[in-house]
């Protein structure tokens, strides 16, 4: 089920308190409000099938973004059909299509024990028995479920739980899941778990995902395509190599060398954009777009013996540090 968003806004009103008794008094009689635009004219559209990382930084936008999508908020204006539905208008019909997670709430009914609560689910999305059944033992080939199925909420530790809630909105099959940093807070190892779990379930079941998260990992293993948004406009949006050869093209080049350091105002006229010594080490950054590592050692092999060396790609956390920098300097000079 595809996904179709265009110039969508949201703007949220808040009431504006005057200081003093005058001021309390006159808010009495006449409230003036501040009004903030968390999501500013984003559009984009979303194949069915496509796991996308939706990313941004705190207050970015991304999750008022995913409640609107999910009809949880109305538009301020905008337009958003997800498979066709208008999410806020055809809630009931939207929601039977739709599974959400959010890593930090709940939609599992705390005092009672997870198998109770699918079957209040499975009650409420009228799934028959046999495909309750069996959606119940992929959960259980997938991420095993038997060890917390019969186990109140509110005792499951928070590995556990997400275990428990990534099958809530998973029983129903939905044609889309929308998860709101679905990993955070968690352990390596279930975490890693959680992911392949969400990785052959789009494969067996062509679910589309968006995906928020903060943990990049999530992004590397899971997402062809990534939107990044910052102050509630899309920034960029392509697929993932297209991000790493637009901010991730600066490589380090770490050497060591027998007979000395080599000279840094040699490397940075050669090529290099930054060249950092540490103890018996050069720590060479360069654009691999412009110069290549093997250039780098072979000038330094004509004057030195060469001990070691390693090259290091930046990971797709440094990519988008290194985006935001970027972005945000065009921002200011553009407005200067």
């Amino acid at each position: 089920m595809g996904i179709q968003v265009e110039n969508l806004v949201k703007t949220f009103r808040r009431p504006r308190h005057r200081e003093g008794i005058l001021g309390a008094l006159s808010d009495l009689v006449y409230r003036e409000y501040d009004e903030k635009k968390a999501v500013d004219n984003i559009s984009f559209k979303i194949e069915p099938g496509e796991v996308v990382g939706y990313l941004g930084p705190n207050g970015a936008g991304k999750s008022t973004t995913i409640k609107m999508l999910a009809g949880i908020l109305t538009p301020t204006s905008g337009s958003i059909r997800v498979g066709g539905l208008i999410p806020h208008t055809q809630r009931i019909e939207n929601t039977k299509r739709i599974g959400v997670l959010f890593g930090q709430r709940s939609q599992l009914w705390w005092e009672i024990p997870v198998s109770e609560s699918f079957q209040l689910l499975k009650y409420m999305y009228k799934i028959s028995e046999a495909d309750f059944r069996k959606r119940l033992g992929v959960f259980e080939e997938l991420i095993s479920l038997s060890d917390i199925y019969h186990l109140p909420v509110r005792i499951l530790s928070l590995g556990q739980r997400m275990r428990a809630e990534m099958c809530a909105a998973l029983l129903h099959q939905p044609d889309v899941l929308y998860l709101d940093e679905p990993t955070i807070g968690l352990d390596a190892v279930v975490k890693e778990n959680i992911r392949n779990f969400i990785k052959q379930t789009n494969q067996e079941t062509g679910t589309t995902v968006v995906l928020t998260t903060h943990d990049m990992p999530d992004i590397e293993k899971l997402c062809s395509r990534v939107i990044v948004i910052d102050r509630g406009r899309v920034m960029f949006d392509g697929n993932l190599e297209m991000l790493k050869h637009r901010f991730g093209s600066q490589n380090k080049l770490i050497v060591e060398v027998e007979d000395g350091l080599p000279d840094p105002q040699r490397l940075l006229l050669n090529g290099a954009d930054e060249v950092i010594q540490e103890g018996r080490s050069s720590i060479i950054t360069y654009d691999r777009n412009r110069r290549n590592s093997a250039g780098f050692l072979s000038d330094l092999a004509q004057l030195h013996k060469i001990i070691d060396f390693s090259v290091n790609e930046p990971d797709i956390e440094e990519i988008i540090r290194r985006m935001y920098k970027s972005l945000n300097q065009s921002d200011v000079e553009s407005r200067n």
